[in-house]
């Protein structure tokens, strides 16, 4: 999965990179089929915002946290977009099955 992280009026440090990119790069092992992840960090007076769009086979997905420090806000990120992801992948499952089968085998 391809992550970018960029700042808007903010310089997006190697450790502030590397924590966002870990954190985000989380979702993947909830669902394969994440294609690319775009994540803004931004800073207003002193409310710290972290949003994300993260592209995902047949949708899009976005999200905004805001926290007292950049961490904090990255982290809730990390947590909305989890949770996203988790119920997408719940509706792409195939909730008939059950009744598929027993269809075919005539019961």
């Amino acid at each position: 999965m391809q992550i970018q992280v960029s700042g808007q009026q903010l310089e997006v440090t190697p450790a502030l990179r590397d924590y966002a990119t870990d954190k985000i790069g989380r979702i993947a092992r909830h669902f394969e089929k994440t294609i690319a992840a775009n994540v803004v960090l931004g800073v207003e007076k002193l409310k710290h915002r972290a949003e994300a769009t993260v592209k995902v086979s047949q949708r899009t997905i976005h999200a905004v946290a805001d926290g007292d420090d950049m961490y904090a806000a990255i982290d809730l990120l990390s947590d909305k977009l989890d949770g996203q992801v988790r119920r997408h992948k719940e509706k792409l499952k195939d909730h008939h099955r059950r009744e598929t089968q027993k269809a075919r085998n005539g019961g």
